[in-house]
């Protein structure tokens, strides 16, 4: 279901950025690589405080609990 949404909505985006930033094609190379730049930094640094946190756990406490 969440790509069958995902791909509407990227869709019908596509149409309001061409009609909202003059210029800038949705299929250029600087511009995809930039939307992929920001992606793989949000993923990392949504990752790096749990990681991190998990790395300070002790595993018998943590098994304990399951």
């Amino acid at each position: 279901i969440g790509i069958v949404i995902g791909e509407v909505a990227s869709l019908l985006l596509t149409r309001v950025i061409k009609s909202q930033i003059w210029g800038v094609s949705v299929h250029d190379p600087v511009t995809f690589g930039a939307v992929l730049a920001v992606l793989i930094a949000v993923g990392i640094s949504a990752c790096l405080v749990p990681a991190r946190r998990a790395t300070h756990v002790d595993p018998l406490v943590a098994l304990r609990y399951e």
